[in-house]
């Protein structure tokens, strides 16, 4: 059996739930926090009504492989929470959840991410070698550009313009 790998990360983001909660709902703005490394397109024509079942295909380059993915809402309760899994994709399992909890600053945004490598054995050290700490390096660029573009939307005191 694979071995189950988590990623948590939390952040705090000076804007309302409602507005959060909105921009993480359009799966356009995927492109704006990937980095620019993975090549990432979201390939599924726009509109996407986001609901439980909807799903969504991307494109995008790992290393020298470029890789088709194919994600599923399972849950859709907002603005609390999403959870899309991995459909079609390069993982044995991919389950990510989108948490959101409202603060007087704001709210704090949690990302839960449960994932199993292919290949067994192979897999595991791969995953070792290369697999999280290039997941690590998409978290934090996914962080600091979350945190630039919400910053570009508020003002000093975290209000929005």
């Amino acid at each position: 059996m694979s071995k189950l790998y988590r990623l948590e990360r939390e952040q705090a983001i000076p804007c309302p739930i409602e507005k959060v909660f909105a921009f993480f709902a359009d799966v356009r703005n995927l492109e704006a926090i990937t980095p620019p490394w993975l090549n990432f397109r979201v390939l599924t024509p726009a509109p996407i009504r986001m609901e439980p079942g909807a799903e969504m295909e991307y494109q995008l380059a790992w290393r020298r492989f470029r890789l088709r993915w194919k994600t599923q809402i399972t849950e859709w309760k907002p603005p609390q929470f999403f959870v899309d899994v991995q459909a079609r994709g390069p993982y044995r399992l991919w389950e990510h959840t989108h948490s959101f909890r409202s603060e007087d600053s704001g709210t704090r945004m949690f990302d839960s991410v449960r994932y199993q490598m292919p290949f067994g054995i192979v897999g595991q050290a791969v995953h070792g070698i290369r697999v999280r700490r290039d997941l690590d390096r998409i978290f934090d660029y996914r962080a600091a550009a979350i945190g630039r573009l919400f910053r570009e939307h508020t003002g000093a005191t975290g209000t929005p313009r």
